[in-house]
């Protein structure tokens, strides 16, 4: 079935993290943000984790550059994003996508706000969300996290594109957040094989652009 392009785009820190140990993610400099904010311009969604909805509450909007708002993707198997968290204030279209198992209540509330797809048993059904997705006519779809939600859908081969800023910082700590979490790989050679089509400098950070072999 048709799926979106997915592009993966994320900061990290020289050592691999995408926030501290207690959750500061303010990584990327001025000029990476606004690359961030002239693709999501140029997508049809931007899709994050609900874990990330809870940690960082971020709007999802283009703000630092002129363009269009993208639809916002929450992938909720319980149903558990915040009335009042930002992805839910108006200001563009949400989808969140919860499992079978997410309780009736809360996803009636979450009607209210936003459109409901119930995608999976247990778990959000990734494949057949990206389905969904592309017959509401989302054919290009920026994925921004958070760990999880990442290893998720490089498991699953679900991306096209990595777009990894990689910031002249180390953070540390074993707990942490890494680019990819997860279980892992159990060998190498069963990791995603990626090719390295672009490099170049983006304020003090270096954009790596990858694509899966």
């Amino acid at each position: 079935m048709p799926r979106p392009r997915v592009i993966l785009n994320m900061a990290m820190s020289v050592d691999g993290k995408i926030a501290t140990v207690e959750g500061d993610s303010r990584l990327s400099c001025p000029e990476d943000l606004r690359r961030l904010h002239f693709l999501r311009s140029r997508v049809d969604a931007v899709m994050v984790g609900v874990g990330t909805v809870l940690k960082d509450n971020p709007s999802l909007t283009v703000r630092l550059v002129r363009g269009k708002n993208p639809v916002r993707v929450v992938v909720d198997s319980m149903a558990s994003t915040p009335l009042d968290s930002k992805v839910l204030d108006g200001s563009a279209r949400t989808i969140v996508a919860v499992s079978r198992r997410a309780p009736r209540a809360r996803i009636e509330k979450l009607k209210k706000k936003a459109t409901v797809l119930v995608v999976g048993e247990h778990w959000v059904d990734l494949p057949k969300l990206l389905e969904q997705l592309h017959r509401l006519g989302i054919r290009k779809l920026l994925l921004e996290g958070g760990s999880t939600l990442n290893w998720n859908m490089l498991k699953n081969r679900l991306v096209d594109e990595l777009r990894i800023s990689v910031c002249p910082v180390i953070l540390g700590g074993e707990k942490a957040k890494s680019l990819v979490g997860g279980e892992g790989f159990r060998k190498v050679e069963e990791g995603l094989q990626l090719v390295l089509v672009q490099k170049r400098k983006v304020g003090k950070d270096l954009l790596l652009v990858y694509r899966p072999k």
